[in-house]
């Protein structure tokens, strides 16, 4: 298709200005999350964020009596659970001996089950407007409207904000946690923004790709990311570009190539991207290390002959 052609057609507009902001500001935040070793806290907030938006709905729909898929309110709901489960799990891991990737997974189960048993209250029940409402489930990036690119924008930029004004702390937090609290920052605190902003960063993605795929487009950035640069900005803009490119390159091929559902071929897309940096980039790569193991070898090899030979030559001598 055309790149021209595309664009002039609304849906797919918004299908690749949606997906690629969503690609930015996962990329960008969750290079923390990955920093952090909690890589796997994607997994949780994005299916936490399934009864989060579903609670809001049925808020909206049944006490306000309007049209709960407004997509401010389900945001809301989806990053308050979604906060909620991380602090549940981080809570598990602190009061027991249980390690944090039992208690992540632990923590997405209960909500997960939580989430499926208010779809199915929902899909039986006669609520106005749930419609679509499956679509938080699988995602649909091609039901992406204005006003739901607007609120994605404009809640991704507040959640960029806040990494930006406290990024001092979230940097000091992430690489000593010890020296940060020495300093006076409150962990609870601090881990209560930055753990927020990685919800945001997840919950604004389910629509329009789903809670199963959302948790690739917070970890496979900063993954790849991580294999060029060596410092926390830098590693924070290639992530978040890495994510937008990966995004828009997705969304493109998808309609490109006909009908192929967005969310897995952006998924793909940002795997291929990994896959280049894990094998070429300059100081991190498998080539790279491959090389210096094959040159470290043959030093040594050459210094254990050499001595050998300077060896034999004394005794020769003698």
């Amino acid at each position: 298709m055309n790149p021209i052609d595309f664009l002039d057609n609304h849906t797919y507009r918004m299908v690749l200005f949606g997906t690629t902001v969503i690609g930015l500001v996962a990329g960008a935040l969750g290079s923390f999350a990955y920093l952090r070793k909690q890589s796997l806290i994607s997994d949780v907030i994005s299916h936490a964020a399934l009864p989060g938006t579903l609670l809001a709905f049925l808020a909206a729909a049944v006490v306000l009596g309007t049209d709960g898929r407004n997509m401010i309110g389900l945001i809301i709901g989806a990053v308050l659970i979604g906060t909620l489960a991380v602090f549940f799990a981080n809570g598990v891991a602190r009061a027991s001996k249980i390690r944090i990737d039992t208690a992540m997974a632990v923590s997405l189960t209960i909500f997960f089950g939580a989430g499926m048993l208010l779809m199915r209250v929902i899909t039986n029940g006669s609520f106005p407007g749930k419609g679509g409402i499956q679509d938080y489930l699988f995602g649909n990036a091609s039901v992406i409207t204005v006003a739901d690119l607007t609120t994605s924008i404009v809640v991704g930029a507040l959640a960029l904000l806040i990494m930006l004004v406290f990024w001092k702390e979230f940097a000091l937090r992430t690489f000593d946690p010890d020296h940060s609290t020495v300093l006076g920052f409150r962990a609870r605190t601090i881990d209560t923004l930055m753990f927020t902003t990685i919800v945001i960063a997840t919950v604004i993605g389910v629509k329009a790709v789903g809670l199963v795929l959302m948790v690739a487009f917070v970890v496979t950035p900063p993954a790849a990311a991580r294999q060029w640069v060596r410092t926390l900005p830098g590693m924070v803009l290639l992530s978040a570009a890495f994510g937008a490119l990966g995004s828009g390159i997705g969304a493109y091929l998808s309609i490109a190539l006909g009908r192929v559902p967005t969310g897995p071929l952006i998924v793909l897309t940002l795997f291929a991207i990994f896959l280049v940096s894990l094998l070429c980039s300059p100081r991190r790569s498998i080539i790279t290390r491959l090389v210096s193991r094959s040159r470290a070898r043959a030093a040594l090899r050459r210094e254990l002959i050499g001595g050998g030979g300077g060896h034999g030559g004394e005794e020769g001598a003698r």
